[in-house]
């Protein structure tokens, strides 16, 4: 029995690691703050017009999102919510799984959790990560997610990278000529977006902010009362003591 739940567990930590870190694959690091509202309401604008023709977030909804980013609910109805959808209702999208599954072969997956199933970090790599490669049914793969069957929907921003992009390297400066080497991401593309590089890579972080926040949005809240729950025990320990030793002094 204990051979079993030892293997259990090993499969348990296993299969987190592979889905936080990517297997094999060199990640680049991304720091989240989902306190940074206005990287929030970024975020949620470029998912929203990016991603969310396809990829719904149906475990949360517009109001608490427009709520915790501080977004008015009708400048978000007027900007983010598309159709007849109501600031209160569900974050899904209109588009049906079996359609879906006749254009892409499998229905695109919501994404509410996803930040937590695969961890920032992933996120951040899987979307500057793709390249151009002419056998694959989108004309384009990705060095995260190897044969991925989605189409790189944001190469207008982007461009497209002619070769597999380098991640999970740490630029430097040579001291000879002062050029940035080893910088992650492409080294050339096949066509150029609207964005340079670092104006992407900050988009990209603005959205798995977003996203990050998305999979927990209670930890706003959390965060919040953490300092008055810390207080609190603080005092609570000085009665708590007090109480200790008077019931414990005959013992002793």
């Amino acid at each position: 029995m204990k051979s079993i739940l030892k293997v259990l567990l090993l499969s348990c930590v296993t299969s987190l690691a592979h889905a936080a870190g990517g297997g094999d694959v060199h990640l680049d690091h991304v720091d989240v703050d989902i306190r940074d509202k206005p990287s929030l309401q970024r975020g949620a604008a470029m998912f929203t017009n990016y991603c969310m023709g396809c990829h719904s977030l149906k475990y949360s909804r517009y109001e608490r999102v427009a709520d915790d980013i501080g977004i008015p609910h009708n400048l978000y109805e007027e900007n983010l919510i598309f159709g007849d959808a109501k600031i209160g209702q569900l974050m899904d999208i209109a588009m049906a799984p079996s359609m879906a599954q006749g254009w892409f072969g499998a229905p695109p997956p919501d994404l509410t959790l996803v930040s937590r199933l695969r961890g920032p970090d992933w996120l951040y790599s899987y979307l500057r990560g793709f390249y151009k490669d002419e056998s694959r049914p989108w004309g384009v793969n990705n060095v995260v997610f190897k044969d991925v069957g989605m189409p790189h929907v944001l190469v207008d921003l982007q461009g497209l990278c002619a070769e597999k992009p380098e991640l999970g390297g740490k630029a430097g400066i040579d001291p000879l000529s002062g050029v940035v080497v080893g910088a992650p991401g492409c080294k050339s593309f096949a066509t150029t977006g609207s964005m340079e590089p670092q104006e992407y890579d900050a988009a990209i972080r603005d959205m798995v902010n977003f996203l990050a926040y998305v999979g927990e949005p209670s930890r706003l809240e959390s965060e919040e009362i953490a300092p008055y729950v810390l207080l609190f025990l603080v005092i609570l320990f000085v009665p708590a003591y007090l109480l200790n030793r008077e019931y414990w002094k005959d013992v002793h």
